[in-house]
């Protein structure tokens, strides 16, 4: 068996997400939502997000809900931030 081969040349640390500028939250301002779907981005006047967070739970954008919580974070280092959440219950 082949051992895996390090091809970097140069020690990488990952680097910090607090390092990143603030680009699309500081000149644009919070969502008042974070996204769902693409109607949702376009009254945004988002054309794409940089994060999709996605969960098997349902969203609700209040700070009792974990990717809610991760989401509004992400999105104050200014990421552009979508969500893929559960499907809407379907009532009987």
């Amino acid at each position: 068996m082949n051992a895996p081969v390090d091809v970097s040349f140069f020690q990488r640390a990952a680097k910090p997400i607090t390092s990143y500028r603030p680009y699309w939250a500081k000149r644009f301002g919070v969502a008042p939502f974070l996204p769902m779907n693409r109607s949702e981005m376009e009254r945004l006047g988002w054309d794409s997000c940089d994060i999709v967070l996605v969960t098997g739970d349902a969203y609700v954008d209040h700070p009792s809900f974990g990717m809610a919580v991760i989401g509004r974070v992400l999105e104050a280092q200014g990421f552009r931030v979508g969500i893929i959440a559960q499907l809407p219950a379907r009532k009987a």
